[in-house]
């Protein structure tokens, strides 16, 4: 039998599986029997001490790991869901009841808002879970610790304990739930884990059961004959025993060159980059800059980020992103009105239009950061959806000092009109996570669609193409930078469809490097023709990789 879902990297593993544990029961709904005033102290010292712990598994795991773990932490010290759990125990709640239904109503507002935010909603059942657990005396649900290296199976993993996943024992993860841009794929492409998300039929194998985890196809092999497990043994032997590429600039076999960047949220992530070759930046994320504070940083506190952003790749290419907020990504000083259909809502490109005193200034703090370093800095705006959009933000650009000005295609009309887009722009960067939900109507962060949400897709594909034909004809370059770009196999085919650069989270470098190195322009454009002429995703990648004859086994039929 075989399990398919959405792989992250390219490595294989073998062994058997062992899942997670089952959550906490929900608490019961009885009166409690203490006064409120002492169940709000217990509550108190639960939520303090769970961000205390979560903390300090931060501080363990370091890397992307930590921020997203300080954001954990900071839920459960929300005085806005201190203040719901509150009122629930002033009318009699248990603090077990009142944590439970608090997280849970919060839970369900994130997910109804999508986006960034409802990919929060995972992380927030956690943090409950957690509370709970302390409330009750006893463990919080977590990985399991067995004596012997084992694949483990979860519905979705926690980020506190995706960030301290032991590694000599986990040969690989397997979840039902979750997408390529989710925080146990993040999180597993950080720690090179081998790893399968939105294997649906994942929750229903018997532990003990061994599979074989082939994150290049993202497939699981379900009790692998003796061959097929001889097999995926001897490449994993095989692998280990081939040198990495060594690290250098990106380029194919035939000297063609691919620059490879680093997307970055922070420039706390600098020196990884830098150690992990990085040729520059290909989207630095500026939001996160802005979600926590109350008000928009000014231009001095914008600037000084971003000089030392510039400073660190000093004489390379930096490309920045304007704020990519709105709807799924509130703020107070930008969004005030609740949106139905935030996806679709007033984000991007359209949230800094409607302020554009917002959009001026981080453009003029760019500029600034820009004249005082060697850095070649690129800036494009969000969300992009017509040609007039390109032209305002062009010219906006420019007007406030901003030599380089592109645009992100994350949407099918602004790949369909690429070569009007691009007329104006100078560049485009292809967003393939949003691009790729826009294509396939599949919300990124729901499980239930996560076999939609696959960028292998030939209508996701056959859009890339329209954008770097455009990007040729006219000399403009046409970067990815999203995750897409981190699949060994696929970043081969992006080229072909001509890619100029790719951007990827800086722990992906290495493979895709090696990848691109296998094969020639030539080959890269063949990959990219057989995977066009596919009818889905799945056979995309499969006609793919039979053709490139990767060192990988090969699929059984389903039983």
């Amino acid at each position: 039998m075989v399990l398919q879902g959405v792989g992250i990297g390219r490595g294989l593993a073998v062994g058997p599986i062992l899942r997670m544990p089952e959550p906490l029961a929900e608490p019961g709904d009885e009166p409690s029997a203490l006064a409120p005033d002492a169940e709000k102290v217990r509550v108190a010292g639960a939520l303090a001490a769970t961000a205390a712990d979560i903390r300090l598994r931060g501080e363990r795991a370091g890397g992307s790991a930590k921020d997203v773990l300080d954001a954990q932490a900071f839920m459960a010290e929300d005085p806005t869901l201190r203040d719901d759990v509150n009122a629930r125990i002033d009318s009699g709640k248990t603090g077990e009841r009142a944590v439970f239904e608090a997280f849970a109503a919060f839970r369900d507002l994130l997910v109804s808002m999508g986006g960034y935010m409802g990919e929060r909603a995972t992380d927030l059942d956690d943090v409950s879970q957690r509370v709970v657990a302390h409330l009750r005396g006893v463990p919080a649900p977590g990985v399991p610790d067995p004596d012997h290296p084992f694949v483990l199976i979860a519905r979705d993993l926690a980020p506190a304990d995706t960030a301290l996943l032991d590694l000599d024992k986990v040969l690989a993860l397997i979840t039902s739930d979750g997408g390529p841009t989710s925080h146990t794929a993040i999180l597993a492409r950080e720690k090179a884990i081998v790893a399968i998300v939105g294997a649906v039929g994942a929750l229903d194998l018997p532990d003990g059961e061994t599979v074989i985890v082939d994150a290049s196809r993202g497939v699981v092999t379900v009790a692998p004959s003796d061959e097929e497990r001889a097999a995926a043994e001897a490449t994993i032997a095989a692998r280990a025993a081939v040198a990495d590429v060594p690290i250098g600039p990106g380029a194919l076999a035939d000297g063609t060159p691919v620059p490879l960047l680093a997307n970055l949220g922070s420039v706390d992530k600098l020196a990884e980059a830098i150690e992990k070759g990085a040729e520059g930046v290909g989207l630095f994320r500026t939001e996160f800059l802005f979600l926590d504070s109350e008000h928009a940083p000014t231009i001095a506190e914008q600037q000084a980020k971003y000089t030392a952003l510039l400073q660190g790749f000093a004489g390379k290419k930096v490309v920045v992103r304007a704020l990519d907020a709105g709807a799924d990504k509130p703020l107070s000083f930008l969004n005030d009105e609740p949106e139905e259909n935030p996806a679709l809502g007033l984000r991007g490109l359209r949230a800094l239009r409607a302020h554009e005193v917002i959009l001026r200034d981080q453009l003029t703090a760019l500029a600034n950061a820009a004249a005082d370093t060697t850095a070649e800095l690129w800036v494009m705006a969000p969300m992009v959806s017509t040609v007039e959009e390109t032209r305002y933000f062009v010219a906006l650009a420019r007007e406030l000092g901003i030599k380089t000005a592109g645009v992100m295609v994350e949407v099918p009309a602004s790949a369909l009109l690429a070569d009007r887009i691009l007329a104006d722009a100078d560049f485009a960067s292809i967003g393939t996570n949003d691009l790729t939900q826009y294509t396939l109507a599949a919300d990124r962060l729901l499980g239930s669609v996560a076999s939609f949400q696959d960028p292998w897709h030939p209508a996701v594909l056959r859009l890339v193409g329209e954008v770097g034909r455009a990007g040729a004809a006219l000399g403009k370059p046409v970067g990815i930078c999203g995750e897409a770009a981190a699949d060994p196999m696929l970043a081969v085919v992006l080229v072909g469809l001509g890619a100029t650069s790719l951007s990827m989270s800086p722990a992906a470098l290495a493979d895709v490097r090696a990848e691109l190195a296998r094969f020639t322009r030539a080959q890269a454009q063949e990959f990219a023709e057989l995977a066009l002429s596919a009818n889905s995703a799945v056979e995309a990648r499969a006609a793919v990789l039979s053709a490139a004859t990767p060192l990988t086994t090969q699929p059984t039929e389903s039983e």
